[in-house]
């Protein structure tokens, strides 16, 4: 993991650098479940105290990245395959309903983002630029909605499984399939019909968690 050498600046809290920095690492998967999170080596790799690295780590476990183990201390936290289900259950519940909502309020300069972002998808077979640039399409036609409640549970869902649906998509070789539902999803929020877009919402959830399980599967 590559951490900033420099003392963090004044504008930002040294726990703030710390959370964003280790978050981003376990999300694009460099740190793997079960890696210890041992205070004095982040804290050294900061240039901090230990302060601010046991806040970062609070945190963490408050977004379910992080747990704490006897004798072992916080580690990257794992889900289970029964875990995994539900969570994208859930979202399969409230994304295509925050959509739904959205469709009504998106003009040209929110669909013009959504369609930028989706550009850069179908232009890169990294999948870790891919799995941000996902977020991004996704979160600018959700924004629309004036949900920020739910936006906010979405945004803490895909941080549990975005680590893995990276990995499934470099096993699975699925990123056009996906890509081609963006724009299916894309065009129903063009054309104003707020249910297909809910309903190709929930459809590509759902077989997002079919290929994320499979490959789950296959790498046990």
């Amino acid at each position: 993991m590559t951490l900033p050498p420099d003392r963090p600046s004044p504008t930002a809290s040294a726990a703030s650098l710390v959370f964003d920095a280790l978050r981003k690492a376990i999300i694009e998967g460099e740190l793997e479940e079960g890696t210890p999170l041992r205070q004095d080596d982040i804290a050294r790799q900061f240039n901090t105290s230990r302060i601010p690295v046991r806040e970062a780590i609070s945190r963490l476990e408050e977004k379910g990245l992080a747990s704490s183990q006897r004798f072992k201390g916080a580690v990257v936290a794992g889900l289970d395959m029964d875990e995994m289900r539900e969570i994208f259950d859930y979202r399969a519940l409230i994304e295509p309903e925050v959509i739904r909502r959205a469709v009504p309020h998106m003009d040209q300069k929110i669909l013009a983002e959504a369609k930028s972002f989706f550009r850069e998808l179908d232009e890169t077979s990294d999948p870790i630029p891919w799995g941000d640039l996902n977020r991004a399409f996704h979160e600018s036609l959700y924004r629309a909605s004036g949900m920020p409640f739910h936006e906010d549970a979405i945004d803490k869902a895909m941080d549990r499984v975005d680590r893995y649906l990276r990995a499934a998509l470099i096993r699975s070789g699925n990123m056009a399939k996906s890509n081609a539902e963006h724009l299916a999803i894309w065009q129903a929020c063009a054309d104003g019909d707020a249910d297909r877009a809910a309903e190709l919402t929930r459809t590509h959830i759902t077989q997002a968690c079919e290929t994320l399980l499979q490959n789950r599967a296959a790498a046990d």
